[in-house]
């Protein structure tokens, strides 16, 4: 059965650009002239993607550009550094890119995030496309123009807010996902539910299974949905000054995992839904809800595949990399916390209750 091409509008004055979600995207040549035209195209992607789907999405674009390149980093998150930053740099200077040139990130939140920012500051900025072919990256990081590099000292520290020329999010790449990428992308849409929408918190406790085998329409509406409440608070709020902020349920804690682990070791949605029950669990300390709650969503992150236990670090390790966080003011952590209608807020927590959640969570 066919699925319908949707479209969900990110409105943002000049800025603004079309979401597609749908199937056999990357064949469809027609829908690719509003990604522009000009000189070079470079197709940024990874060793594992480019193989899939670089040949489909050039076959594409050709007839839009003069010339088409393409560039293909080492595949996962320990690369998105500036050593692989400098190949995309590296590929567009011999190639001559100039200003009327795109960039098309073909793979998941690492290649969207780095070219993102490769775009963004290569000629002090020129057109990029995300062509996000991660569950995660279609929910999620494709979305809203954040674009970043990690450091050694933490996860997404260097970057830019730039925002792409079209988002194309083609529900087909997701075939070729291994199921444990499956369950990384939930995570993030999983999150929309206690954070803006109870009715679809609801919707993905009797769907789960069905996500979890990668059901057309049910993937479908959970792309949509989850693309449709993030458009919702980066229209308002782009460059995470008040609302968006809500959106890091769980990075805090998150990201910690990540840089304490070393990254790579676990992916970033895996972190992201332990670090959601870190927050479910300080949200109920805080007396904002029951722990019936918790074990509802707790439950639901399990039923998703992802670890609910964190792994085996010293409280102490947590708040040492969680002060690193961007949502810290003065040294004060500060995590989003929710209540059991869907509100969620920006608070801070005394470093002794969160480091005995955290001790809590890693029983």
């Amino acid at each position: 059965m066919k699925t319908k091409t949707r479209t969900v509008p990110i409105q943002l004055g000049d800025r603004s650009y079309p979401i597609l979600i749908g199937r056999n995207l990357l064949n469809d040549a027609s829908l690719w002239r509003q990604a522009g035209e000009g000189s070079v195209a470079a197709i940024v992607s990874n060793t594992t993607i480019a193989p899939l789907y670089a040949s489909a999405l050039e076959a594409s674009i050709r007839a839009l550009f003069t010339h088409v390149i393409r560039i293909e980093l080492p595949d996962g998150e320990q690369h998105k550094n500036f050593s692989s930053l400098n190949q995309i740099f590296d590929s567009l200077l011999s190639a001559q890119a100039d200003r009327g040139s795109v960039l098309f990130a073909l793979g998941g939140g690492v290649i969207g995030d780095m070219t993102g920012f490769a775009a963004s500051t290569y000629m002090r900025g020129v057109q990029f496309v995300q062509v996000p072919t991660t569950l995660l990256a279609q929910v999620d990081s494709s979305v809203g123009g954040k674009t970043a590099v990690n450091h050694p000292l933490g996860k997404n520290m260097i970057g830019t807010f730039y925002q792409p020329q079209l988002v194309v999010a083609d529900l087909d790449t997701l075939n070729t996902l291994p199921q444990r990428e499956v369950s990384a992308g939930l995570a993030e849409v999983v999150k929309y539910g206690p954070i803006m929408d109870s009715k679809f918190l609801d919707w993905l406790e009797v769907n789960m299974d069905a996500l979890l085998a990668r059901d057309t329409e049910a993937l479908a509406y959970a792309v949509q949905r989850s693309i449709e409440l993030k458009a919702q608070v980066v229209s308002s709020d782009e460059r995470e000054s008040g609302v968006r902020a809500i959106l890091n349920f769980g990075h805090t804690f998150g990201h910690a995992i990540e840089s304490g682990l070393g990254y790579g070791v676990w992916l970033h949605g895996e972190a992201v839904g332990c670090g959601m029950v870190m927050a479910l669990h300080l949200s109920h300390r805080l007396g904002l809800v029951s722990e019936d709650y918790v074990r509802r969503v707790t439950s639901l992150i399990a039923r998703a595949g992802l670890p609910t236990k964190g792994p085996d670090l010293p409280p102490e390790r947590y708040l040492e990399l969680m002060r690193l966080d961007k949502k810290s003011e003065r040294g004060q952590l500060r995590f989003v916390v929710v209540e059991e209608n869907a509100q969620a807020s920006v608070r801070g927590a005394p470093d002794e209750l969160v480091a005995d959640v955290v001790a809590k969570c890693c029983e």
